[in-house]
């Protein structure tokens, strides 16, 4: 067997790169509570000598929120050289019940990190900030631009969703995401693996309008809450889309909020419904979709279909596709099977992120590639330590060659 060449993957330190991720997994960052962790990323990017600098991100209408995003540039050599993204989101979800231990904790034990957030994605935040400090060592011809970002929790992905605001996605031609890809594929992989691509998301929010009358004459109304749950039913059994490479859409009823007060008919009910769509399907058809089966029902409430608030009417999650042949693509390939020593399985995301927002929206090819663990958003969340680090090698040896 002939020797592996040496790259520039190698000079990645393990424990050095372990070291960040606990300090990381230690800071608590639920989304919209980002501020300690957004400085945490600037301060350890500055004192790298590489140039950090805030992005503020607002959203006054709904959310009132008010934060900032980290950026940080290489520059190239050529400018007619392509320009790659590399994104990681710095928040959890909130912080949840259940933990026999300190949910912060950021303890190692047979090659794990446990913690919230240490999976999902805080492994991938340390790979790509590794990455990009090593890669500041290189000659690159392109540029390489890093985003740490917030509130990829969040409803609405508004660290994401800035980026494109500002333009910052307008320069680039490709995006690296370094969510935890296996975990949340359509089939079952293991890292090293590319996921291509990923399924969008709607979420429907229906209004149901009865008619209030005593309880204890209910056939003098219409009981808009009986009437939700009828669609509800209704609505999981709908047909939906299907692609060769994203699988099947899905639906899943989330809530219903309606009646309450004492001995009366629910008049208003309303129901929250998620819905993963496919290419091929939009807003347009989606919400066609949601009309019909209302229409085939034949319910007596009113009902109005409609799709839950947002900042602006692009700012949803719609499905991609990367091709296989990008260049990107063949560096990612040609990176993993140089660390890991196997070629890298091909897969899709089952849900969306901000990656959607980069693939869909900005129209970037763009590739998820992370470190792996289990039971991301729930106590015991874990995150494979041999993977962080093999991530941030892929991801070294990835970007020379693309940008290089």
């Amino acid at each position: 067997m002939s020797k592996r060449s040496h790259t520039p993957a190698d000079g990645i330190d393990h424990d050095e790169t372990i070291a960040l991720l606990q300090d990381l997994v230690r800071i608590r960052s639920p989304y919209f509570e980002e501020a300690e962790i957004v400085e945490f990323v600037y301060d350890w990017l500055e004192q790298e000598g590489l140039d950090p600098e805030y992005q503020p991100v607002s959203e006054p209408e709904i959310t009132g929120y008010e934060g900032n995003n980290v950026l940080a540039r290489l520059e190239g050599t050529d400018p007619d050289a392509p320009t790659l993204l590399l994104n990681a989101h710095v928040d959890t979800v909130q912080l949840v019940e259940g933990w026999d231990e300190d949910p912060l904790s950021g303890r190692l034990e047979d090659g794990k990190c446990y913690g919230q957030g240490a999976c999902d994605m805080k492994g991938g935040l340390a790979a790509v900030l590794v990455a990009f400090r090593a890669l500041a060592d290189l000659e690159l011809r392109g540029d390489v631009v890093l985003a740490a970002v917030v509130d990829e929790e969040g409803p609405y992905g508004l660290g994401a969703n800035q980026l494109l605001r500002d333009g910052i996605t307008d320069e680039c031609d490709a995006a690296i995401v370094t969510e935890p890809g296996p975990i949340l594929a359509q089939s079952e992989l293991e890292n090293p693996a590319l996921l291509l691509g990923a399924r969008g998301r709607f979420l429907y929010d229906i209004t149901v309008r009865g008619r209030a009358a005593h309880g204890s004459q209910p056939e003098r109304g219409r009981n808009a809450v009986v009437d939700a749950g009828a669609l509800a039913g209704a609505l999981a059994a709908m047909d939906v889309g299907s692609h060769p490479k994203l699988g099947d859409g899905s639906v899943c009823p989330l809530s219903i909020e309606g009646g309450g007060e004492t001995l009366s008919v629910p008049e208003r009910c309303r129901l929250l419904v998620d819905r993963h769509v496919v290419i091929g399907e939009d807003a347009d058809s989606v919400l066609a979709d949601a009309e019909r089966v209302v229409a085939d029902l034949g319910l007596d409430s009113a009902v109005e279909v409609g799709f839950r608030e947002a900042p602006a009417t692009d700012v949803r999650y719609g499905p991609y596709v990367t091709d296989e042949n990008h260049p990107l693509v063949r560096s990612l390939r040609t990176a993993a099977e140089s660390v890991a020593g196997r070629p890298p399985a091909i897969g899709y995301f089952s849900s969306v992120g901000d990656f959607n927002y980069f693939g869909h929206r900005a129209g970037l090819p763009t590739v998820i590639v992370g470190p792996d663990g289990e039971n991301i958003h729930g106590a015991g969340e874990f995150v494979y330590t041999d993977e962080v680090v093999e991530v941030t090698r892929i991801l070294v040896d990835a970007v020379a060659e693309f940008a290089g």
